[in-house]
């Protein structure tokens, strides 16, 4: 009797294991994340549509990050970053084409994209966490 309720254990373990590895997981699904519209905004670039040249897009900072973090526009583009957090941030480009100096809560500073390239950017106080990507396109 032992040895039967130990060989119906180990069945049932081994079931659940096996159950286990062959359980998929839930599919995901990646939404993009669009910037927040203002009076300013004319139009909002995604990265599979990007905003047409001459567009205004906005940029938030929020919680120590740019939102959107990577975003995707036509040449003559303008980009302007809001600072919505209640610390000092910057936008300061990784090649030192622009740089807003110090953002207070509510500070905001713009930038003109009249060339193609992909143009990283990041917050000097807080660099190690807080990067974003402007892609230009023509």
């Amino acid at each position: 009797m032992k040895a039967q309720r130990s060989i119906f254990t180990v069945f049932v373990l081994l079931a659940l294991v096996l159950a286990a590895c062959t359980t998929a997981p839930a599919p995901t699904t990646s939404v993009p994340v669009a910037a927040q519209p203002t009076a300013a905004t004319t139009e909002v670039a995604t990265a599979a549509q990007p905003a047409a040249g001459g567009a205004a897009v906005s940029v938030t900072i929020q919680n120590y990050a740019f939102d959107p973090g990577n975003l995707t526009v036509k040449t003559g583009t303008t980009v302007t970053w809001t600072n919505m957090d209640s610390v000092n941030h910057t936008v300061t480009s990784d090649t030192g084409l622009f740089d807003s100096g110090e953002l207070g809560k509510g500070g905001t500073f713009s930038y003109t994209f009249d060339k193609a390239g992909v143009y990283t950017y990041y917050c000097i106080p807080h660099h190690a966490r807080m990067q974003g990507t402007v892609t230009v396109t023509d």
